[in-house]
């Protein structure tokens, strides 16, 4: 079985999961709050697979930035598509939309408004921190 295959495999009850070696981590938290945080816990991503509910471009652009490998999303936006092509990260997916709306599903989400000009993985994380620290 593959990493994105397990990681797939145990996305259920969860709302991602990365995987590699048999290792696993999970998160039921929603947004990109737990892809924050496995950055900032400093573990060393580089080579992961990563299967999550929902990719974004700012879901996507943290992906690339930390080295993930493989994504499997079950709602994917073309921008999130975009740039994970562009990195040549092995997508999979269920469901292919155009935006990523947020929760209320009255706009496009916040986190994907402060990362619409930003196109440096390297640079995203930083942006999107600063993004949820002005919202609490």
């Amino acid at each position: 079985m593959t990493d994105l295959e397990f990681a797939k495999q145990n996305l259920a009850g969860n709302t991602i999961c990365l995987s590699k070696d048999g290792a696993l981590l999970v998160s039921g938290e929603r947004g990109i709050s737990p892809m924050m945080d496995f950055i900032a816990s400093g573990r060393n991503l580089s080579g992961w697979s990563a299967a999550d509910i929902i990719v974004g471009k700012a879901v996507a652009l943290l992906f690339v930035g930390c080295g993930i490998r493989g994504v499997y999303a079950k709602t994917l936006s073309e921008e999130g598509k975009r740039v994970l092509e562009r990195a040549g990260v092995y997508i999979e997916y269920a469901r292919l939309v155009p935006r990523i709306i947020n929760r209320a599903g009255t706009d496009t989400c916040p986190m994907e408004k402060a990362v619409q000009s930003c196109d440096d993985p390297g640079k995203a994380y930083a942006v999107l921190k600063n993004k949820l620290a002005s919202m609490i």
